[in-house]
């Protein structure tokens, strides 16, 4: 499956972007398993801001209809138990779609979220996300080539940022938000020098 979405690289121009009163929504999702083909999503959490901070919060479990593996349990702690009542996907997707907008995606491995909820539209016969994204992975390695590790923890760790519940959307996504800002914020004085 292709990523419809299209990834930004230049990045030396995220700050004239953020100035311009760009809203970027950090998106993550907890799924159960590596593969769009064969997993569900299990968690959605994004969090809306621009350069003058968090504006929205969205979040919510969702029942996959289907077995939660216990690999995948170990890692997001979502049990069957927890989705049992959960809304399914394509339930959240009305709400999910007008929350983001046409906003700007961030997200970390942004990848992996993008394919995961594209291919549970598919799935509902909805069309796919058309939102420019950014991958704070790819972003992370521009902006610190030589840090030992780019994965949100961490980079969190490095940053001093507070992770609150790791493996979770909402707040993998607030941490995405945050490592997104502070990638700017470092390369821009670099830049300046």
């Amino acid at each position: 499956m292709q990523l419809p979405n299209k990834l930004l690289h230049d990045y030396r121009r995220l700050l004239r972007l953020i100035n311009s009163g760009a809203v970027f929504t950090a998106v993550d999702t907890e799924t159960t398993g590596l593969s769009p083909e064969t997993g569900r999503i299990i968690e959605i959490g994004a969090v809306k801001f621009d350069s003058s901070g968090v504006l929205d919060v969205f979040d919510t479990l969702i029942n996959p209809e289907c077995p939660i593996p216990a690999s995948s349990s170990n890692i997001n702690h979502i049990t069957d138990e927890m989705v049992a009542s959960s809304p399914v996907i394509k339930s959240v997707f009305p709400d999910f779609m007008t929350f983001i907008g046409s906003s700007i995606l961030v997200a970390h491995n942004a990848p992996f979220d993008l394919l995961f909820i594209n291919k549970e539209l598919e799935r509902c016969r909805l069309p796919p996300m058309a939102n420019k994204a950014i991958d704070t992975l790819n972003l992370s390695r521009w902006a610190y080539p030589s840090a030992a590790h780019h994965s949100l923890q961490y980079l969190a760790h490095a940053m001093n940022i507070e992770v609150k519940d790791a493996h979770r959307a909402c707040d993998d996504a607030r941490v995405c938000s945050e490592i997104f800002l502070r990638c700017i914020r470092d390369t821009d004085s670099v830049q300046k020098k």
